[in-house]
């Protein structure tokens, strides 16, 4: 005989409640599988980050807390802060921070219009435009140092086609363009420009081109003109995209060196002399490595201060409520 049942429950309970332990166990471990999946998916391009980015970065935070001399038998000790103490009287440093602002986000904002204004043309059914893209993004393709050579000659006081056209016209044609202390400056800046516009100019291309084109219909039989409807349909369906780019760009130009280096190494007179280029030379002319670590971490945090405060200033715009 089988023991009777308490009422208000079934015989199969007992066997259910059994079982609930086990489908617990065995999801779990479903999860732990996917977990070690993802992990392993993860790691091959997880460690050269860790290697390439994340370990130098550690290293150099190490070292701007010593007096490490790039030396053959290096003996360096502990100095605390002393980098930093003498880094914040160092006119000549925070001098070269200033330009390399300057520099930055003149790059950065004329690399933003003028690859808006190109990739609108790009966008409005040219003719041949597949040719024009693959033009547009052929200083792209090229190597900064190429580009800054090709610049150096077309600077250049003497035989360059800059002062020959300028001749030609009736103007001035003996400007020393890299190693006056007026021009050198903006004639670098036109350089960054012209190197940098095409990645901005692909990436906006591709934001254009995913905006419905039934907006634009549907705000011109409102009676919008064309400024209105870039305003209104345009630029809010860009915004996400434009603030991502101009933050790369930023980071970019404002850790530019090669380019530099090649065309003025800093020159004349440091007017030219951009943060990453000062901590160059600090580092492996004057071999003050230590010191050269402490400027790489100012320039660090000092960016991603920068980039915080503009990138929150962005998305509470976005997140502000629309009136109307």
């Amino acid at each position: 005989m089988t023991a009777p049942t308490a009422p208000g429950t079934s015989a199969g309970a007992p066997a259910t409640a059994a079982r609930a332990p086990q489908q617990v166990r065995r999801r779990g471990g479903l999860e732990r599988g996917r977990r070690r999946e993802a992990i392993g998916l993860v790691m091959p391009s997880l460690l050269p980050i860790l290697v390439l980015s994340v370990a130098p970065l550690v290293m150099g935070i190490a070292l701007a807390f010593t007096d490490a001399r790039l030396v053959r038998h290096p003996d360096y000790q502990f100095v605390g802060i002393d980098n930093f103490v003498r880094l914040a009287d160092n006119s000549f440093f925070w001098d070269s921070f200033r330009i390399g602002l300057i520099w930055a986000v003149s790059v950065t904002v004329l690399q933003l219009v003028l690859a808006l204004g190109l990739a609108q043309l790009l966008n409005s059914g040219l003719r041949l435009q597949g040719l024009t893209r693959v033009l547009a993004l052929i200083p792209w393709a090229m190597p900064p140092v190429v580009v800054a050579i090709m610049w150096k000659m077309i600077y250049s006081p003497n035989a360059g086609p800059l002062n020959a056209f300028l001749g030609a016209i009736g103007l001035p044609d003996d400007i020393n363009w890299l190693a006056d202390f007026s021009t050198a400056l903006p004639a670098v800046i036109v350089v960054g420009v012209w190197v940098g516009m095409p990645q901005t100019t692909v990436t906006l291309l591709a934001g254009l081109q995913q905006i419905p084109g039934e907006l634009h219909e549907a705000a011109s039989m409102d009676g919008a003109n064309a400024w209105r409807r870039f305003t209104a349909v345009t630029w809010p369906s860009l915004r996400p995209i434009v603030a991502s780019i101009t933050s790369l760009n930023f980071i970019w130009n404002f850790n530019s060196f090669s380019l530099v280096y090649v065309l003025t190494e800093g020159g004349p007179g440091g007017r030219t002399m951009l943060p990453m280029l000062f901590t160059y030379l600090e580092a492996f002319k004057n071999r003050n490595i230590g010191y050269a670590a402490a400027m790489g971490v100012v320039l660090v945090v000092v960016v991603v201060l920068l980039l915080a405060v503009y990138l929150r200033s962005q998305f509470r715009d976005d997140r502000a409520p629309k009136k109307g």
